[in-house]
């Protein structure tokens, strides 16, 4: 922790147990110096059942549902792909695309299904991030989001990230999130856009003054 914070700054637990998720939130969050944690550390969390429509929604439910079986500060987020030759899909069920027990291997392999025969201009598409703060009562105390413009490459390129960042391409650098480095994702991304627009009200809640 850094030493200019205070020892009762509070605990910030992190709403998720995904790795590549938990490694760009606490990346951002440690140079405020509040100590954090994933679900996965926490015995008293629960399963939320996904049930919102939309991406805010989700955030809130994962956020307050945690916060209160934990009584701590939590800070979640839901994200996802929005394609919009897909109509929007995969959306709010990014993670679970190709159905029971999806990966990321199969949820790639499914878009590029959908998509075969698109091409470039007709395969536009955005990651989007909802976050949610909750106070250990479970009171949402704050909300922001983010998104990241691209498109969806025709195979695989790099093995870098995780998701559908293989195929994820991001205009500027001709690149996929798979093939940049997480320096320059954690610059650009969806979920570091929407963590940023929170910090201020992660340091006005949980910093001591």
């Amino acid at each position: 922790m850094n030493s200019t914070v205070p020892a009762t700054a509070p605990l910030l637990v992190l709403g998720t147990t995904n790795a590549g998720k938990l490694r760009e939130l606490s990346d951002l969050l440690v140079p405020l110096g509040i100590p954090c944690e994933s679900l996965a550390g926490q015995p008293g969390a629960v399963e939320v059942d996904e049930t919102g429509s939309s991406f805010a929604e989700n955030a809130a439910l994962k956020a307050v549902q945690q916060a209160c079986a934990l009584g701590r500060w939590v800070l979640a987020e839901d994200s996802g792909l929005v394609v919009e030759a897909l109509g929007g899909a995969p959306g709010i069920y990014s993670a679970r695309f190709s159905g029971a027990g999806a990966t990321d291997a199969g949820n790639n392999a499914l878009l590029l299904e959908r998509l075969a025969g698109r091409r470039a201009g007709a395969r536009a598409a955005h990651y989007a991030c909802h976050a949610a703060l909750a106070d250990p009562s479970g009171s949402v105390v704050a909300t922001s989001a983010g998104i990241c413009a691209g498109e969806i490459a025709e195979s695989p390129q790099g093995s870098g990230g995780f998701g559908y960042d293989p195929l994820f391409i991001v205009p500027e650098y001709h690149r996929t999130f798979g093939d940049l480095s997480p320096a320059v994702k954690a610059l650009i991304s969806h979920r570091a856009r929407a963590l940023r627009g929170m910090i201020p009200a992660i340091v006005r809640h949980l910093l001591p003054r």
